[in-house]
């Protein structure tokens, strides 16, 4: 079981990975992981001493309880305003070990023009494509989700679904770990890139249902992470050595 400076150095990690993939900018957008074991979460912290996502380091990662309360970190850091889009997944979903909430630019354009992300490749990335051939679900509202109401109307709409479309906000992912969750994000931002291209260059189409059925045991999203402990294997660990050499994080 990951011990606490183990996940906030992985959180750190996270930020500055998806920062430097810029699949968010300056100081928008927060990971975070359930501390196991207890009902509080680490999360990337805001204040007048952070430094941006990109540039997050493990001392800027602070623990809150499931009412987004500060436990411990540095007393000029505090909770972002929408903790509650992690902390009511936290509460919802018991099997769910860490939360990413970021803002996309490609992605947010395909919500902002009422768009679906289509199924057009399959064996290129089955892990992004499985997102396209299940569907998305989108949050409809572009406010900031700052309470635990909109926090539950989020997670409502996010049903089974590890990845959300927050309509000209940002997106929401979770997983069952903090590597799992930020992979999802990756994921489903190349899914929005190739659509986008695909558009650019005119007549883009799925792939065929029959190939969509053969891919589809490789391609179907996980939706449940019961028994997952926050470690990480498998996939997840080669593509996430990956992106952490990319980024040279």
């Amino acid at each position: 079981m990951a011990d606490i400076q183990d996940l906030r150095e992985r959180i750190a990690t996270a930020c500055r990975v998806l920062g430097r993939l810029e699949l968010t900018r300056a100081a928008l957008g927060h990971v975070s992981a359930r501390v196991p074991g207890t009902d509080r979460i680490l999360i990337r912290a805001r204040g007048p001493g952070e430094v941006g996502v990109r540039y997050t380091t493990e001392d800027q990662v602070i623990e809150v309880d499931l009412d987004g309360a500060l436990v411990s970190g540095d007393p000029g850091l505090a909770a972002p305003q929408e903790v509650f889009i992690h902390t009511e997944v936290y509460r919802a979903r018991p099997d769910v070990q860490s939360v990413v909430h970021i803002h996309p630019p490609k992605v947010v354009l395909f919500t902002i023009c009422c768009k679906p992300l289509l199924p057009l490749y399959g064996a290129f990335n089955p892990g992004s494509a499985g997102f396209a051939c299940e569907g998305v679900p989108t949050y409809e509202r572009s406010i900031l989700i700052n309470s635990p109401a909109l926090g539950r109307d989020l997670v409502a709409a996010m049903g089974d679904s590890p990845v959300c479309l927050m309509r000209g906000h940002g997106i929401t992912t979770m997983g069952g770990s903090i590597e799992e969750a930020c992979i999802s994000a990756i994921h489903l931002n190349e899914l929005a890139e190739m659509n986008y291209d695909a558009h650019l260059l005119g007549g883009a189409q799925p792939i065929s249902e029959e190939d969509q059925k053969v891919l589809e045991p490789i391609m179907k999203p996980r939706t449940r992470f019961d028994g997952s402990d926050g470690s990480v294997s498998g996939m997840t660990l080669t593509l996430w050595r990956y992106y952490k050499r990319l980024t040279d994080s």
